[in-house]
């Protein structure tokens, strides 16, 4: 059998290799090759090699016997895409990124994801490619709310990749701490991450990750702080991590030594952090900014009251 693949605009100058690895995703890497051998892969009717860099409208056709794709093909799982779900706000849309007003309770990647169901709505929307997929540029965690990134085209995906890499997105959120913080605050800590607890810790350790995180109280009650969180750095837990370890935690945030649900809560309600606003001024708008939604403001103003709504909704 055959099988033939048109490449895209997003697929210009990439290695056949690495085109046919996303095109192809349970095929082995092995069997691409031995078939990159065998001269059983062309590319506009020539033999391919695997460094060769591919132009956008090239026809890739692969050959593949019975037994290749009965032996090597790895028959892994079709994730499921959430096409009928409708999609979060968008809050901006440009330069090959879209922005997303990511409700709590929704999961970044996997399954019924925010991810699967961006894949799904723009699935028959962007120009056709092999080897690029829209996706997220950065995570939330499934309980934080808030503005995400996704990419739309590689572009897209380089450009703010470039940025978050020469730290110059500044990513600020709301949150609601345990504890009473009367100034502002700076924690520059450097983190590790523990892959066998899924946990992020503060540590001294050779290979660490710097993390530099800034607070600005708005509100203190009842023991609890009300807090504009910024960030410049985006390691994976970051501000739950450092702030248990600064004798702060996220207030619901069990995992991190928050008590269970500050009041107010249901013991479900899980911990109260938003993705409140993205600053850059390169070849984006300015700031973008995400509406909390009704069910962080409701416990925030049960907590605070009334009148830190001023402060939030501006």
């Amino acid at each position: 059998m055959a099988i033939e693949l048109k490449t895209g605009p997003d697929d210009e100058g990439r290695r056949l290799d690495r085109i046919l690895r996303k095109a192809l995703p349970d095929h082995p890497l092995s069997l691409i090759h031995r078939l990159l051998r065998q001269g059983k892969i062309t590319v506009n009717g020539k033999k391919g090699k695997a460094d060769q860099r591919i132009a956008a409208n090239s026809l890739i056709r692969i050959k593949l016997k019975a037994d290749d794709s009965a032996s090597e093909v790895r028959k892994s799982p079709v994730p499921a895409q959430t096409q009928s779900a409708p999609l979060p706000e968008i809050l901006w849309r440009g330069a090959g990124i879209i922005a997303f007003n990511k409700p709590p309770g929704l999961l970044t990647h996997g399954n019924n994801s925010l991810d699967s169901m961006v894949k799904g709505h723009f699935s028959d929307k962007l120009p056709p490619s092999l080897s690029f997929k829209p996706g997220p540029l950065h995570r939330l965690d499934r309980e934080t709310s808030g503005l995400i990134v996704f990419s739309e085209n590689l572009q897209g995906a380089k450009l703010f990749s470039r940025l978050l890499r020469e730290r110059k997105v500044i990513k600020t959120y709301l949150a609601v701490l345990e504890g009473v913080i009367s100034g502002e605050q700076q924690w520059a800590d450097t983190l590790d991450r523990d892959t066998e607890t899924q946990k992020t810790y503060v540590s001294p350790n050779a290979g660490s990750k710097d993390a530099l995180t800034l607070i600005k109280p708005m509100a203190s009650r009842g023991g609890y702080t009300l807090a504009q969180v910024r960030i410049s750095s985006g390691r994976t837990h970051q501000i739950r991590a450092q702030a248990a370890a600064h004798g702060f935690p996220l207030a619901g945030d069990a995992k991190y030594g928050g008590s269970p649900a500050p009041p107010g809560a249901s013991r479900q309600s899980g911990f109260l952090l938003h993705s409140w606003k993205l600053e850059t001024d390169e070849e984006l708008p300015g700031i973008i900014t995400a509406r909390p939604p009704d069910s962080f403001l409701d416990r925030v103003y049960s907590l605070f009251g009334p009148d830190i709504k001023h402060k939030i909704l501006r």
